[in-house]
């Protein structure tokens, strides 16, 4: 396994990937991979980021909807950023799901790119969605 970690313009990047790319199974079947993981404040609060990559969700030429992949942001939480936040003893606030359908740099707008967002805080060690 890979790890990294640096800082980029006020996040810190924490990386742990398998070689070739991390493949994950999430209950919409769609093909899922581990792109970033990023940790940043906001409003005094540590928010921890998984940022996946899911081209099936493109607009254009994806087959998978959002309702489909909707179950896919908790089974992330639960079986990625539980388990991460375990091994790197990390406390967030905050676990932001993210899925795209390309890599888009942080903080970027691309108008092309789809993106599926959905945030979570741990308690009694699951994941409870957290509405924005």
């Amino acid at each position: 396994m890979f790890r990294k970690r640096f800082g980029v313009r006020g996040c810190v990047f924490l990386i742990a990937l398998a070689t070739p790319a991390w493949a994950i199974d999430v209950p919409s079947g769609q093909a899922i991979s581990l792109h970033e993981v990023l940790i940043d404040e906001v409003n005094a609060e540590s928010w921890l980021r998984f940022r996946f990559l899911a081209p099936q969700i493109a607009r254009d030429d994806g087959d998978v909807t959002y309702a489909q992949a909707e179950a896919d942001f908790e089974h992330l939480c639960d079986t990625v950023a539980r388990p991460y936040v375990v091994e790197f003893d990390l406390a967030p606030d905050v676990i932001v799901v993210a899925l795209m359908d390309r890599p888009v740099p942080f903080g970027q707008a691309d108008a092309d790119a789809t993106q599926f967002i959905e945030a979570f805080r741990i308690a009694d060690d699951r994941c409870i969605w957290e509405a924005f």
